[in-house]
């Protein structure tokens, strides 16, 4: 009886996991934001990695935490070997597409930091997208971010 019982409500918890895993198609990983160098930071980079689990594009809306005033999608680029940071104007993630955020490459810049982030500390990230919605990521404040580099060596004016 035991195993005919479960087996009976085995189909209904696969259903109700299944519902769980899949409430929003977008999955970051591994959030990661380097400890300020100084008590004065006002700025910080986050490294992730996003994948969209869904059948369609999405596009990053919006971002918020309660660590600054101001986060955006963030690209570094080589402009005849000066490193420069531009925000990306729309961030789409097509159809099971993976995206990497690391140093030298896209990063979620933080500006307007409300107190230097400190190694051991965690923070929530709220990305909106167009279809998910609100995705809620819990950020590691790390000494060193896997990859090295660091975002306070670009020049973020556009020249």
């Amino acid at each position: 009886m035991t195993k005919l019982l479960s087996l009976a409500i085995s189909p209904l918890a696969l259903l109700a996991l299944a519902a769980t895993a899949f409430a929003s198609d977008i999955m970051v990983m591994n959030a990661e934001a380097p400890a300020s160098l100084t008590p004065v930071s006002k700025t910080a980079a986050i490294y992730m990695i996003l994948m969209n689990h869904g059948a369609e594009a999405d596009v990053l809306k919006g971002l918020a935490t309660p660590v600054a005033t101001h986060a955006t999608p963030h690209r570094t680029i080589n402009d005849n070997g000066v490193m420069k940071m531009r925000e990306i104007e729309k961030l789409a993630l097509g159809p099971q597409e993976m995206m990497t955020f690391a140093p030298g490459g896209n990063h979620i810049m933080l500006t307007g930091l409300m107190a230097p982030l400190k190694a051991g500390q965690n923070f929530p990230l709220v990305m909106t997208f167009e279809k998910a919605g609100d995705v809620t990521v819990t950020v590691q404040v790390v000494d060193k971010v896997a990859g090295g580099g660091d975002h306070m060596d670009m020049d973020m004016d556009g020249n």
